[in-house]
């Protein structure tokens, strides 16, 4: 199986991604928390965190983009505050963050 590819799809150029990625994060729920690589891989495109990253930075307005964070929970840098309100508001406790990826993760993959 060949290694997948790291490179973010061509902006503008891959509709089909940009497609992929909205309906993954248009299905989170209040108070779900996912990775960037998370909704990359769930929405087919394995290795492209740094595209939905991409992806919500130009065209996230109208998607739940507060409920994606880095592997390490951070917030978006320059959002923080924004982010944290976001997030606190649908129930979700911000020292924990990690714990609550994990968490998701075990959810979405179905009962433990």
């Amino acid at each position: 199986m060949p290694e997948p590819s790291h490179r973010p799809p061509a902006y503008g150029a891959d509709r089909r991604f940009a497609r992929d990625v909205r309906g993954v994060i248009e299905e989170l729920r209040p108070g779900e928390v996912v990775t960037y690589g998370e909704v990359a891989r769930e929405a087919g495109h394995d290795g492209a965190a740094r595209a939905v990253g991409t992806l919500l930075a130009r065209e996230g307005d109208d998607l739940p983009w507060w409920r994606v964070v880095t592997t390490t929970g951070r917030l978006v840098p320059g959002q923080e505050a924004e982010h944290a309100r976001r997030l606190r508001a649908e129930g979700v406790e911000l020292t924990g963050v990690p714990a609550h990826v994990r968490r998701l993760r075990r959810r979405r993959a179905g009962p433990p």
